[in-house]
């Protein structure tokens, strides 16, 4: 059976440590790295099944520019991307979340919000809509969320649940 490699970039070693240790424990292989530079390198060389990714690293939104350049690349298009995030995820029970974010968007007690998470609990879309620096809305649909700080009891069921999806397509 194939050992399943997990890719966690993070700019916070305990974080991934405490990551790799809870991983390793599942029989799970990990691969490290400590910004999108290295975590870019490190996803080509070594063909992860799965990416977590810390939002904010060098930038505030390095963890979603690295998202953003994996689903676009054929290599990775179909890797599930994990954000790992303190922000507050909105959830819904619209299949759609670009165009509830969208929505949320046109109000205009939220149209300069940064970042807004939101994730369907039903179908379990989810998505990122974020503020670039040149103003720009950029959408960016990822797997799922997990909060920090970690909880083993909920990372693991959601790899579980995104391997097997991942699985199941190929």
């Amino acid at each position: 059976m194939k050992t399943n490699r997990i890719l966690i970039v993070d700019d916070d070693v305990d974080v991934i440590n405490v990551i790799t240790t809870i991983l390793e424990n599942e029989g799970y292989e990990v691969i490290a790295a400590y910004d999108k530079k290295e975590g870019l390198e490190k996803a080509r060389s070594m063909k992860p099944d799965l990416a977590i990714l810390d939002v904010m690293m060098t930038t505030h939104f390095e963890g979603f520019e690295l998202a953003r350049e994996l689903s676009q690349d054929n290599d990775f298009k179909e890797m599930p991307v994990l954000m790992q995030t303190s922000i507050d995820v909105l959830t819904t029970t619209r299949e759609s979340v670009r165009e509830m974010a969208r929505e949320i968007r046109q109000d205009h007690k939220y149209k300069e919000l940064q970042v807004i998470l939101l994730k369907d609990i039903i179908s379990g879309n989810a998505g990122i809509d974020y503020l670039a620096d040149n103003g720009e809305t950029i959408w960016l649909p990822v797997d799922g969320f997990l909060k920090k700080p970690v909880d083993s009891g909920k990372l693991l069921p959601e790899i579980k649940r995104l391997l097997v999806k991942t699985t199941e397509t190929v």
